[in-house]
């Protein structure tokens, strides 16, 4: 390599990674593919071009404007580096993924101050078109006896033919269940906090669930994942293991996939770097005997399954949240497989956290209602394009978004006609919500009250809790749908010099439904 002076770079060590300043140019440095793109001298023009050259092999192109200058250059940028083969102390022994490939330190330097130059030093917060209404919206506060552990609860979950509602705690790796009463009346033990609740009816029409116990909750690539299937009508309450050694699975549906008569399970490994969507052919005792790959791509947060295309087999919507993120339709081949289709691509600055699908317009086709907000990888900064959004369905599952209202954080929107008027309601939680100086938001209930427009009523809950997780039920059996939110108490903080202030030991609350109309 061919040095221009004789000293090559000046290196800035920032949050545990070195940001690469050029003091001088490089000649004749060249990328890992042998080629390099020759610069103009225009910083905008060159940072563009290379950034939809490189950024997007493994992602939705970012916009510069979406994070600040601080954000890109101690955050973003270093975590960047090592994908397109960059260095951060000394030379490189990371070998970059096939499909990145390296670049060179100039063309590096180049989107370095591409994003240096226009990212903006903050974000504004978004304006809400229709303010909050701050009251109970019809709703009653029910609450459980408050223990004295603070509450680490990762679901909440009704089972709907008996109403008794069951819970998972991160510290405790339990299942427990609570009665009608809101008393806990049993549980048992698990490998770890499970995070999602599939209930089904077994060959004697006994109440099962399949539970996703997610191993470790923080993003990493360590598959301790396991599935359970839990018999909720046998004394005491049991769980088996279903299948182990799974990467962080946050979701499991009981599907019969090949329509032999036999129900299949769908696992959704979100992971970290390493994840996918698996198919598990189960054995007469219920365990898995095969598996097979739907998809590897990691990410996964969501799945519904219907019959999409109306052939008469089950088929796949999954939302990706992480990374690549995206809305994918996985259509079923009848032979046992899928074959996929991108419906939606988001920027993984999104946090793509979850979704549903409800005929909001009235127009005979599912429109999808989508929340993105999980606010704790890189840039740990409130974002004004967080929120919950409306995709109107224009044909064959073609989303164009029609309607935005902006929530820091959005964690998970349930869309049901809680007021029996014939429309669709929403409600939502935040679980990165601006608890500083806006706490309200983490609970908000909009109800359609004209052809898609919402009032959105800040029901007054943030006291009693930080909600991760949100169940909807009818759990009184009055014909109106009621409300769990699950308290995680601790941890997770992004916002400083702030200390919570809500109730660390409720490990829950039910919001019930007594709207009249």
């Amino acid at each position: 390599m061919k040095l221009k002076h004789t000293f090559l770079f000046t290196s800035f060590i920032l949050s545990g990674v070195a940001l690469l300043s050029l003091s001088t140019l490089l000649e004749g440095c060249k990328s890992k593919t042998g080629t390099d793109y020759k610069l103009t001298g225009d910083v905008i023009a060159d940072g563009e071009h290379l950034v939809k050259l490189h950024c997007t092999k493994c992602h939705s192109l970012v916009p510069a404007n979406t994070l600040t200058k601080d954000v890109w250059r101690m955050h973003s940028l270093p975590s960047m580096a090592h994908y397109l083969g960059i260095s951060t102390y000394g030379p490189s022994f990371y070998k970059a993924p096939k499909d990145t490939a390296g670049i060179s330190i100039v063309n590096w330097q180049a989107i370095v101050d591409y994003y240096n130059k226009i990212a903006p030093d903050t974000l504004l917060p978004a304006k809400r078109p229709v303010p909050l209404v701050n009251d109970w919206a019809g709703f009653t506060l029910k609450k459980p006896t408050g223990g004295t552990d603070v509450a680490f609860t990762t679901m909440v979950a009704a089972n709907p033919s008996t109403g008794n509602i069951y819970t998972s705690d991160l510290v405790a790796n339990n299942l427990t269940e609570w009665n009608n009463q809101l008393k806990a009346i049993r549980g048992t033990h698990l490998s770890s906090a499970a995070v999602n609740a599939d209930f089904i009816k077994d060959a004697k029409g006994g109440d099962r669930a399949i539970l996703s116990c997610i191993g470790r909750i923080d993003a990493v690539d360590y598959p301790s994942g396991k599935i359970y299937g839990a018999n909720l009508s046998a004394n005491p309450l049991t769980a088996t293991e279903v299948a182990g050694d799974m990467p962080r699975p946050v979701q499991t549906l009981n599907v019969d996939v090949d329509k032999d008569g036999n129900n299949d399970l769908i696992v959704l490994g979100q992971g970290f770097t390493k994840g996918g969507v698996y198919l598990f052919k189960l054995g007469p005792d219920g365990k898995a005997l095969k598996q097979f790959t739907i998809t590897d791509r990691p990410g996964a947060v969501q799945a519904v399954s219907q019959d999409f295309n109306g052939d008469g087999y089950p088929d796949l919507m999954v939302l990706f949240g992480t990374g690549n993120e995206g809305l994918s339709l996985f259509l079923n081949n009848k032979k046992g497989g899928f074959t996929s289709r991108e419906l939606l691509s988001f920027p993984p600055v999104n946090g793509s956290t979850s979704f549903a699908l409800a005929d909001i317009d009235h127009d005979g086709k599912q429109d999808l209602v989508y929340t993105c907000g999980y606010n704790f990888h890189d840039s740990r900064i409130l974002k004004p394009y967080h929120g919950l959004y409306i995709y109107k369905n224009t044909g064959d599952f073609n989303f164009k978004q029609s309607w935005f209202y902006p929530i820091n954080g959005a964690t998970k929107a349930i869309a049901q006609d809680f007021d029996n008027d014939g429309d669709i309601d929403i409600a939502t939680i935040a679980f990165f919500a601006d608890m500083k100086n806006n706490p309200a938001e983490e609970f908000i209930y909009f109800e359609q009250d004209k052809p898609m427009q919402f009032k959105p009523h800040a029901v007054p809950v943030s006291q009693y809790g930080r909600w991760m997780s949100m169940n909807v039920n009818d759990l009184d059996k009055d014909g109106k749908p009621d409300i769990i939110l699950g308290n995680y108490a601790s941890g997770f903080l992004f916002q400083p010099n702030f200390s919570p202030n809500w109730d660390e030991h409720l490990p829950f609350i039910v919001l019930q439904n007594n709207i009249k109309k």
